[in-house]
């Protein structure tokens, strides 16, 4: 499975027309605000309708315009292609596929796997809570359809459960405690048994390609984690209503669980370098591939944005070395920027970028 070529329109600062991307690997070399990370950006768009540097559509239209458009053409698994569309127009957002439009985000997410490695994914080892319930909810949803629904219902309901505390309607409480406790306890199994899958797969591949013995794990601590059952859980929430309603919302549930990335008891963020944290948030992303592959069999597109430069040669060659379970790959360097030989073939496609125009080249 691979993107075959691109079309863009008004999309940022890329000049309109049709790109080649039929390569195994794509090297996007040129210097900073040229329009590297803008192609990776309108692929990642065409694969989940929405942007990983903006959540606001109408910012991505060239300065000046008020649309934009993007075409996709890709190859599944069986050599079929597919078409990808996604125009914003009007203040409105539409997806296509293969010319019939894409009402519901699940149907969409599923047709071409896509994992993106920025700089900003350094969030998920020293960033918030919230940063990494997403990367963790983000991996299960990329092959699970039924957790997608589950965390979608279960935010709907909360959002409904914490209005009716602010509003001080008591009487719908105990409906919303059930539903909160059915789609949040299988929340909270998948949960567990993703932490326990990547730590078979994130500890060891973090020694190997930092070459030290430090150990890392992810540490699940759910918020219900004295409740196995629905039942338990559903008299954990009425137990503590009042504080509920003293807060003026929800106060316990998935939506305040937490992962930890820890090391030998301590908390990462706390005891691990900078470089330290940003090579274990680039070998995260290395775990959701592998993740991905077990669970399905399938190889996933990758997009790596300029996430090398904080990292010695040495590092770099034994990273590069393990990202080897992807469909297809596209990268952005500098133009004095190594990237490791080992990476090329004959058949891969080079192209400086500048000004938003892409021009062939070679390696």
């Amino acid at each position: 499975m691979r993107f075959l070529r691109i079309w863009t329109n008004h999309y940022r600062n890329l000049e309109s027309g049709w790109i080649d991307l039929d390569a195994q690997e794509v090297f996007l070399v040129g210097y900073n605000g040229q329009g590297k990370t803008n192609l990776l950006e309108a692929l990642y768009a065409l694969c989940y309708g929405s942007s990983f540097r903006t959540n606001v559509l109408r910012e991505i239209a060239r300065h000046g315009e008020r649309s934009f458009k993007v075409v996709g053409i890709y190859g599944d698994d069986e050599g079929i292609e597919h078409t990808l569309e996604l125009e914003f127009k009007d203040a409105k957002r539409t997806v296509s596929l293969d010319g019939k439009v894409v009402r519901d985000r699940k149907d969409l997410i599923y047709n071409i796997p896509c994992i993106v490695f920025s700089h900003d994914d350094i969030a998920f080892v020293r960033g918030e809570p919230e940063s990494r319930r997403y990367f963790f909810d983000q991996t299960m949803s990329m092959y699970d359809p039924l957790f997608f629904d589950d965390l979608r219902r279960y935010r709907s309901v909360l959002r409904q459960r914490n209005l009716s505390i602010k509003e001080g309607r008591d009487d719908l409480l105990a409906i919303y405690d059930q539903q909160l406790a059915r789609h949040g306890i299988a929340i909270q199994g998948n949960r567990t048994r993703t932490a326990a899958r990547f730590n078979e797969i994130f500890p060891s591949l973090y020694r190997e390609i930092s070459h030290t013995d430090t150990d890392v794990e992810i540490d699940y601590i759910p918020s219900w984690k004295n409740c196995a059952t629905e039942e338990e859980v559903v008299e954990h929430l009425s137990s503590h209503r009042e504080r509920d309603r003293i807060m003026a919302t929800t106060t316990s549930g998935i939506h305040r669980d937490r992962f930890v990335i820890s090391s030998r008891g301590q908390s990462f963020d706390q005891s691990g370098s900078t470089g330290q944290l940003r090579l274990a948030s680039l070998v995260l992303r290395s775990a959701q591939m592998a993740f991905y592959e077990q669970m399905t069999a399938k190889k996933p597109v990758i997009l790596v944005d300029d996430v090398l430069l904080e990292l010695d040669h040495t590092r770099r060659e034994r990273f590069l070395s393990h990202l080897k379970s992807y469909s297809q790959a596209l990268f952005t360097f500098l133009p004095d920027e190594h990237y490791s030989k080992s990476l090329q073939d004959e058949d891969s496609l080079f192209y400086t970028v500048r000004e938003g125009r892409f021009e062939r080249g070679q390696g």
